[in-house]
């Protein structure tokens, strides 16, 4: 039989400590990240719930969590309020978002990656000085524009056009793209030069490839920032354009015209539906951009 010496059990005592520890830290990391993710996550668990609950159930409490009388009745009865052409058509609120929205983001992806791209990658005379003037206009709110933008564009007013087109170039995003391709190996772009490649088909070939994390975190914040547009929608959708009305500035209407909480909470769902299809479906390659951000900070 082996004899264990005093040191050997030592050593296998401190171990276990070690283990122990290792075990502590781990369950108080999973409780802290469970309990966050809760907090997070109740407010969309309570609107989703209440939005299938009868009225006098939806605000009640912590009740409010329990689901039952479950139905889709609040849906039912939203989509019946907008159906008629002096009120408009649900579907139709929800498809000029989508409208709107989708021409930003695609054509955001276009417009914003490509001047990125030259910032980052090209050598031009008055580069650094375009690229100061892009950082400046990152911090600038969009009220301080709003009403010089409304009179440029007065023409325009009640069209989907007047919507997307002062959006679609966004010097937040270019910032964005522009940080994630500065990091960029250069070799690989050196090496398509050698073997011939002009600057779009760098770009489209070499740089957009390796840039999914990026064109998904812009894609996701770009979506975000137009669905829940309202300020400029108010400013330059009239009460009579109501082909052309977006999703946000009819729950306002909504709101005015009933105070059922059922049927708020049902619309409530159907505006955020969307960024959260948009969210779930982009969300691998937005946790690789975040991971690689914080790898290089």
């Amino acid at each position: 039989m082996t004899t264990l010496t005093q040191n050997q059990i030592d050593d296998a005592a401190r171990v276990r400590r070690r283990q122990r520890r290792g075990t502590t830290k781990r369950s108080l990391k999973y409780a802290l990240t469970t309990a966050v993710t809760l907090v997070f996550f109740a407010p969309i668990y309570y609107l989703l719930v209440g939005s299938l609950k009868p009225n006098d159930q939806v605000l009640d409490g912590f009740g409010g969590f329990v689901p039952k009388n479950l139905s889709f009745n609040n849906y039912v009865n939203v989509v019946s309020i907008f159906d008629s052409e002096s009120t408009g058509y649900f579907w139709n609120f929800f498809v000029s978002s989508a409208i709107v929205s989708v021409v930003i983001v695609l054509g955001g992806l276009v417009v914003n990656s490509m001047a990125a791209y030259a910032l980052a990658r090209l050598r031009w005379r008055g580069r650094n000085l375009i690229l100061g003037i892009i950082i400046l206009l990152v911090i600038l709110p969009f009220e301080a524009i709003a009403v010089p933008l409304f009179y440029l564009m007065l023409d325009f007013r009640n069209s989907y056009f007047v919507q997307y087109i002062p959006f679609v170039a966004s010097a937040f995003s270019i910032f964005l793209f522009y940080t994630f391709f500065i990091g960029l190996p250069s070799e690989i772009q050196e090496a398509a030069r050698l073997d011939g490649a002009g600057p779009f088909k760098v770009f489209f070939s070499v740089i957009v490839p390796m840039s999914k994390p990026v064109f998904a975190s812009v894609t996701i914040l770009t979506f975000l920032a137009a669905w829940n547009s309202f300020l400029w929608p108010v400013m330059v959708v009239g009460g009579d354009a109501v082909g052309v009305r977006p999703l946000p500035l009819e729950i306002v209407v909504f709101f005015g015209k009933v105070k059922n909480w059922g049927e708020i909470f049902a619309f409530g769902v159907m505006l955020v539906a969307p960024v959260m299809a948009v969210f779930l479906s982009f969300q691998r390659f937005f946790i690789q951009s975040v991971a690689s951000s914080a790898v290089k900070g």
